[in-house]
């Protein structure tokens, strides 16, 4: 993690709402159709709300019907880690953050082309950065 990231739970929850705090560091999620980036058209980076890292381009953005931000690939090979996830009695792939572990959501392989993939992310986990005159 970086330097001048939160280091413990206290730090977190004082940089972070509590709804941000549990859905990015315990690992919760939004209620579908709820989150703030949906239906958001916006042109722009998606990035970390914990850290600011670029995960998704918005051009990579698509409505998938599931209540949640959907995007086909990652803004880079390495802007996101993905992890087998066994909890709540499914088999998933969870999305993570390389820089600061913060949860995104989850990967399933039921998306468009090119990819064939639909990273599934929750609002409270991204802030946008916008392309200018992007709105």
């Amino acid at each position: 993690m970086s330097e001048n990231l939160p280091k413990n739970d206290d730090q977190w929850r004082r940089k972070l709402s509590p709804e941000e705090y549990r859905i990015c560091r315990e690992k919760g999620t939004e209620r579908p159709f709820t989150g703030e980036y949906l239906d958001s058209k916006a042109a722009g980076t998606y990035c970390c709300k914990c850290c600011g890292a670029a995960l998704f381009s918005s051009e990579t953005k698509y409505d998938s019907g599931s209540g949640w931000p959907s995007f086909f690939r990652p803004i880079a090979d390495n802007a996101v880690r993905e992890t087998l996830d066994n909890s709540h009695g499914m088999v998933r792939m969870e999305v993570t953050c390389p820089k600061c572990d913060s949860h995104l959501g989850h990967v399933f392989t039921d998306g468009p082309r090119p990819t064939g993939l639909r990273y599934c992310v929750n609002s409270a986990s991204l802030s946008l950065s916008l392309k200018a005159g992007g709105e």
